[in-house]
């Protein structure tokens, strides 16, 4: 791994023309230095024009086209292993996140050491923005906005690709059995609600 970065965010897109500006401009717009981080976006074979969206990004990620659709699970899996950085957090292509996301859950791991994954509060928010709710991520948990130990997800083995929705959660299932997960009480996160998520997004 680059021991300059310390981060490396992982954002999987199908068909995201709409939205993946917003949530790439919100995380290259970071108060953590962008020297310490890295975006690695994986085109899991969109039809739209996701790709044309994503060229004016190409100096600020590493892309990464899949050759046909592998699925969420496989998808975030190459992702992880092209990650230089010691900690790992998933983004959707569909959402975005504050300024001080990135700097308060890697300071939040990093000044406590036996933490191994931290978890932020969220808001979900419409297509136009609109904030509908405020949510605890330890009482309703998503599958993003979580900083991972990226040794810890190697051990455990990633993403278990038989899982094609709720995947997130069979991971951080086998992660809470051996590794200690703890929370932000901050909405760092923006959780867009819409009909054509690339999970089908649920509640976990």
């Amino acid at each position: 791994m680059n021991k300059s970065i310390q981060v490396s965010v992982i954002i999987a897109a199908k068909n995201a023309e709409l939205y993946i500006g917003r949530c790439i401009r919100s995380l290259i717009n970071q108060s953590f230095d962008n020297d310490n981080y890295e975006i690695i976006v994986i085109n899991d074979g969109s039809s739209d024009r996701t790709p044309e969206a994503l060229k004016q990004f190409m100096g600020d990620i590493i892309y990464i086209k899949n050759k046909k659709n592998i699925g969420l699970p496989g998808s975030l899996n190459k992702g992880i292993k092209k990650a230089r950085g010691q900690y790992i957090v998933r983004v959707d292509a569909d959402d975005w996140v504050n300024p001080q996301f990135l700097n308060l859950l890697y300071h939040h791991l990093n000044l406590n050491m036996e933490l191994d994954a931290v978890a932020c509060d969220y808001q979900i928010v419409n297509n136009q923005q609109k904030i509908l709710s405020y949510e605890n991520c330890e009482k309703k948990p998503i599958g993003c906005g979580i900083m991972f130990k990226y040794s810890n997800l190697i051990e455990i083995g990633l993403y278990d690709k038989k899982f094609l929705a709720r995947e997130e959660e069979e991971l951080i299932h086998r992660f809470k059995k051996k590794y200690k997960v703890t929370r932000i009480p901050v909405p760092l996160y923006r959780y867009r609600k819409h009909e054509n998520n690339l999970t089908k997004k649920k509640i976990l």
